[in-house]
């Protein structure tokens, strides 16, 4: 498995490596199968120390956690201790999901727009249009999943929301989390 792990603004020494890659091997080897690579990156905010991690598994999965903590080594150890936790509640369907998916996840490229925000202020004055302003574009992959997959990719990535091409009728699908903590799922399709 390929590591990368930075430091923005930050000079990260060989012991924190040693200290990420060994934690983290294990925290993989236990629960997750084929990974590929591992991004770990730490920042500063003021007093506290950032650490935002992302595993990618042969399958397309993808695993997000974050933390922040007065000292860089705590801060990772709380952002493995959270990425362990994730692993290990979807450790059995991970391997039921690895033994059923022959092929990895299959993507679908759309186009992706940041928009401007129109400020949210009370002084904020009326804008002259509703057309918003488009700051930059990019590409985005969208994922083809299960809705079960789906749900569980939303909550490995510890997102709000998840886009997804549903695999079962080819018709675009949302899952998000709710206010309520339920899971809320958006087909059009079935509206036919």
């Amino acid at each position: 498995m390929r590591y990368q792990i930075s430091g923005k603004k930050l000079d990260i020494g060989e012991s924190l490596q040693t200290h990420v890659k060994s934690e983290l091997g294990e925290v993989i080897d236990k629960y997750a199968e084929r990974p590929t690579d591992a991004v770990i990156t730490f920042s500063k905010d003021r007093h506290e120390f950032l650490c935002e991690s992302t595993i990618h598994l042969s399958t397309g999965l993808t695993v997000n956690a974050h933390s922040r903590a007065n000292e860089i080594y705590e801060s990772f150890d709380i952002c493995a201790e959270k990425m362990e936790k994730q692993l290990r509640r979807y450790k059995r369907r991970l391997k039921d999901h690895h033994n059923t998916r022959t092929t990895p996840v299959e993507f679908m490229g759309a186009s992706s727009y940041i928009l401007a925000s129109d400020g949210n202020t009370a002084e904020a004055s009326e804008p002259e249009s509703l057309q918003p302003i488009i700051v930059a574009e990019m590409e985005t992959k969208i994922k083809s999943l299960s809705v079960g997959e789906a749900v569980m990719q939303m909550e490995l990535a510890d997102e709000q929301v998840l886009f997804f091409k549903n695999e079962g009728h080819d018709g675009l699908n949302v899952v998000f989390r709710r206010k309520d903590g339920n899971i809320g799922w958006i087909d059009p399709e079935n509206m036919k």
